[in-house]
């Protein structure tokens, strides 16, 4: 079906103005006509005010120059001539109808495709696996589907993407829990009604936590646990798949709910970057840009303010023990 023309009123009446300058002041030609909408009228033009200098006369002159020929075209009911030489312009009643019933018979009620050709990324709520989503994320959520719906209506071509938090210590704290408490029940099934897999997940990480935090030894074998995961044990990682399977159903659950356009393709966990870190990691030492300190590989900054060093320069780190499989085992701040 073709559009129809439902092209802006403030556009044609910009037009109107813009050639009503060209009649009147031809040196003035392509001026900007300065149309917007009014509160005293339909649209308002300061153009007057502005090109008064250039045309060699005072703005409520010129204004009046500008009312005669923009009063001459048809879709313009009456010009009036404001304070120091506002254009107050009326539209016809007719022509604010008509305009509405072009856009009713339009199948995109005369919206345009100006975003097409460009290809937008729109970053939705990135949750953590085994955690609850919280209202942070339901910001987040919204405005990103919003966004999404909006540019890819303007002919944008939009990629939704869903950063999961998926990668960290805090998983081999949590699966080394569930391995010595086989009796914690954590999968949806299991589940009395009302209850997600994530929220009882994330109470399974609380106590988790505090173990870590009160008993060494359940500390060193989450360590343990976290080079397992890192280096590919197969019980590990099929435990921790589990974990990300049962968190994601309860994500899709909320999603769904929502009617947000995110699918499960458009997910990617921070795990996804693992493989590459290696190399990253060869690439900044063999730089001189990771250099090693207190027994971890570290990036100083002189530029971003943080902890003072000893030197008195301030710097941020990401570090890299010595003897860990992958990089990232140990994310720390030292100063």
């Amino acid at each position: 079906m073709a559009n129809h023309d439902v092209s802006p009123l403030l556009g044609r009446v910009a037009d109107s103005v813009s050639q009503a300058i060209a009649h009147a002041y031809p040196e003035l030609s392509g001026a900007d006509p300065l149309v917007r909408r009014s509160d005293h009228a339909d649209f308002q033009s300061n153009a007057a005010l502005a090109l008064a200098k250039r045309a060699r006369t005072k703005p409520v002159e010129l204004a009046q120059a500008l009312t005669s020929a923009v009063a001459d075209d048809a879709g313009i009911e009456r010009v009036d001539v404001s304070g120091p030489g506002f254009l107050n312009i009326t539209v016809p009643d007719r022509l604010i109808w008509e305009q509405v019933a072009a856009r009713l018979a339009d199948p995109r009620l005369g919206v345009g495709t100006p975003a097409a050709g460009q290809r937008v990324v729109i970053d939705y709520s990135a949750p953590n696996i085994a955690k609850e989503m919280h209202v942070g994320h339901l910001r987040t959520t919204i405005i990103g589907d919003s966004l999404a719906r909006v540019l890819g209506f303007l002919g944008a071509e939009v990629i939704r993407q869903n950063h999961l938090g998926d990668w960290g210590t805090q998983f081999g704290m949590l699966i080394q829990y569930l391995d010595e408490h086989p009796d914690a029940a954590w999968h949806q099934d299991e589940l009395q009604a009302g209850t997600s897999a994530v929220s009882a997940l994330d109470e399974l990480y609380r106590a988790a936590r505090a173990a870590f935090d009160a008993d060494p030894e359940f500390a060193e074998r989450s360590r343990k646990r976290v080079v397992a995961l890192q280096s590919g044990d197969p019980d590990t990682v099929a435990r921790w798949k589990e974990i990300v399977a049962e968190s994601e159903k309860a994500f899709r659950e909320i999603y769904d709910r929502l009617g947000v356009l995110l699918t499960p393709e458009d997910s990617v966990g921070e795990s996804f970057y693992n493989p590459m870190l290696a190399d990253v990691v060869a690439e900044l030492t063999d730089a001189g840009i990771a250099v090693e300190d207190d027994g971890a590989l570290v990036i100083f900054s002189e530029e971003v303010t943080g902890p003072a060093h000893s030197a008195g320069v301030n710097w941020t780190v990401t570090a890299w023990r010595r003897g860990d499989p992958e990089p990232g085992s140990h994310r720390t701040a030292l100063g």
